[in-house]
């Protein structure tokens, strides 16, 4: 019986790997792996083998049903399992400090605390490139993939901006402090953001779409600071308010401050 080819599926969104195979074979390298998808109720033979390696490497995992494996096999041999490589080789916290030292610079860091929407993530991403911040810290669990939304929303910012990814937004907080950089909680009611001290190594933390920064995160945060809404809504987009907080603390960093 000839052999059905197992090989890389492309979608809009995602580089994804399926058949059992290869899957382990990008388990076991290098590159960095967004996601791992599993048929719902396949637990035999190598796939259990390939649940353990990624549960070990502390990848996301999902179990679907075969339908949303077949769509994004694109009508490869899948064989119940798939996993997403990501477009990016992601950077660690420490490592993101480490390129403001070499280039002489205060650290000016992203901190997104759960937001999920690609376009978002993507305007983000551009408007730290434009800031001149030196990286980004995301979930690896309450996170959109970094594939081509993201690119195309961040203009190609994204090949450009380090990126770190960490199991736990409050402990990358506690690391940044543990780093000397102070935190930003961009929430409603705290201090307004002209009055805000950005002068030093700072990070702005970012909430998610609906329900803003995490209680426990604020709560690590050295700072709430907040932008004053003069209309009818009571908040700005994500990546609005991203860009006017990153845009103030770059300017105070480097002794622009407006009068």
């Amino acid at each position: 019986m000839e052999q059905k080819k197992k090989t890389f599926a492309r979608t809009e969104d995602e580089s994804v790997v399926v058949g059992r195979n290869p899957v382990m074979e990008l388990l076991k390298s290098d590159r960095d792996v967004e996601k791992l998808y599993i048929q719902r109720g396949e637990r035999e033979g190598s796939v259990t083998k390939i649940f353990a390696l990624a549960k070990q490497k502390n990848i996301v995992i999902s179990e679907v049903d075969k339908k949303r494996l077949d769509e994004l096999a694109c009508g490869n041999a899948h064989q119940g399992v798939a996993a997403i490589a990501s477009a990016v080789t992601y950077k660690t916290v420490e490592e993101i400090v480490a390129i403001a030292a070499e280039k002489n610079e205060k650290p000016l860091i992203v901190v997104c605390d759960g937001v999920e929407d690609p376009h978002n993530l993507g305007a983000i991403i551009r408007c730290a490139d434009g800031a001149g911040a030196h990286g980004i810290i995301v979930s690896r669990r309450h996170c959109p993939v970094i594939g081509q939304t993201v690119f195309k929303s961040s203009a190609g910012a994204a090949a450009y901006v380090p990126i770190a990814r960490v199991s736990n937004i409050a402990s990358a907080v506690d690391q940044l402090k543990e780093l000397g950089v102070w935190t930003y909680a961009a929430e409603a009611d705290g201090v307004h953001y002209k009055k805000a001290d950005f002068g030093g190594a700072c990070a702005i933390v970012l909430g998610s779409e609906g329900n803003g920064v995490s209680r426990l995160v604020r709560e690590k945060c050295d700072f709430t600071v907040s932008i004053p809404m003069r209309g009818h809504v009571n908040s700005l987009n994500v990546s609005t308010a991203a860009s006017v907080l990153l845009f103030e603390a770059a300017d105070k960093q480097r002794g622009n401050e407006a009068v």
